[in-house]
């Protein structure tokens, strides 16, 4: 199925039902799992490894996922164990129950900096927002009376719905190789919507497991946090973009964290390249007059921001000013609401 006249195309135009799986290859099955947001879903893959099975990506930790995963083993999976757990990066919807995994025989096979920050955060359970983060938010711009609700309630914590990981990991690295359901493929680290995000492209035959660095129809979110608020993830993913695009080919099959599975790579990476480049442009024009990042979701977004959504396009917005001010083409200055406001030099 071809998405409209982009030369980007879904060999498998339908996602699996929730409990079932879909083979895209031999010994390579996709499986999907929902999550309670806007984006209501995350793929997961197992690849076959003869007497048990190798999971890419576990959704988040509730009972739900777990009640779905039981129905996988017993059902797609034909009841042989899982001994083994890839995680493409540190996210919750795709690291959640990794832990569980593991206590139940896994291995886990991940990223260095992915478990150093999953491992952090489901340790650092706040039950309020601590000051830093506020002053962030303050920073940021964000509009008053989320800023007052948010200071009222009880944040997310990775806790919520990640399982305690383990103390130890076999580590993933960039250049390395790895063997996986009877092929090997080599180890490419993305960045920017992740710091050290795995990805892996097959020697064997045309696959690329891409989770959220290589996505077909949406971007994925490029953000900057409370922990390292200077962060320019927007310079991180326009780099990754350039690194990975000499192994890209039109035929390759790409298994990606969301949505379909896609062929038309390096189309695909320039696309992703040039909304980046088309949102940063638009920024400059913006802010010709000066504001805070919280005030940069027309330019960027093109669309109108939900409450459901303000979170995730606040903290890119940031992304996108940080980026711009690092690259010495915008100034700032604090106003008196203690926000960064941006201006085009």
């Amino acid at each position: 199925m071809p998405d409209g006249s982009s030369g980007i195309r879904y060999p498998f135009p339908e996602p699996p039902a929730e409990g079932e799986a879909t083979q895209i290859a031999d010994g390579v099955l996709w499986m999907r799992l929902p999550l309670p947001m806007a984006l209501d879903h995350v793929n997961v893959y197992a690849l076959d490894d003869g007497d048990s099975w190798t999971m890419v990506d576990t959704g988040f930790a509730s009972k739900r996922t777990r009640a779905i995963w039981a129905a996988l083993l017993e059902g797609p999976l034909a009841g042989k164990p899982v001994s083994r757990v890839i995680v493409t990066h540190h996210h919750p919807d795709h690291v959640g129950l990794a832990g569980w995994f593991v206590g139940n025989g896994a291995t886990l096979h991940m990223p260095r900096t992915g478990w150093l920050m999953a491992r952090m955060l489901t340790l650092d359970v706040q039950d309020s927002y601590p000051p830093e983060t506020m002053a962030f938010y303050r920073r940021a711009g964000m509009d008053p009376a989320v800023l007052a609700k948010r200071q009222a309630e009880r944040p997310f914590n990775f806790a919520d719905c990640v399982a305690p990981l383990p103390l130890g990991f076999s580590r993933l690295v960039e250049g390395g190789t790895i063997t996986i359901g009877g092929r090997v493929w080599d180890i490419r680290m993305g960045n920017g919507h992740a710091p050290e995000h795995a990805t892996f492209w097959c020697r064997d035959d045309n696959l690329v497991i891409g989770g959220d660095q290589l996505l077909p129809s949406i971007s994925p979110n490029l953000g900057v946090y409370p922990t390292e608020p200077e962060a320019d993830p927007v310079a991180d993913w326009l780099e990754a973009c350039e690194r990975l695009r000499p192994f890209a080919h039109a035929d390759q099959l790409v298994l990606g964290g969301h949505k379909l599975p896609f062929t038309g790579l390096p189309l695909r990476l320039q696309q992703m390249t040039d909304n980046h480049h088309g949102a940063l442009a638009r920024l400059m024009d913006h802010l010709a007059v000066p504001h805070s990042a919280g005030e940069c979701f027309a330019p960027l977004f093109k669309r109108k921001i939900g409450a459901g959504e303000y979170g995730l396009a606040l903290v890119e917005a940031v992304a996108h000013v940080n980026h711009l001010y690092h690259a010495g083409q915008v100034s700032r200055q604090l106003n008196d609401d203690g926000a960064w406001l941006y201006q085009t030099i």
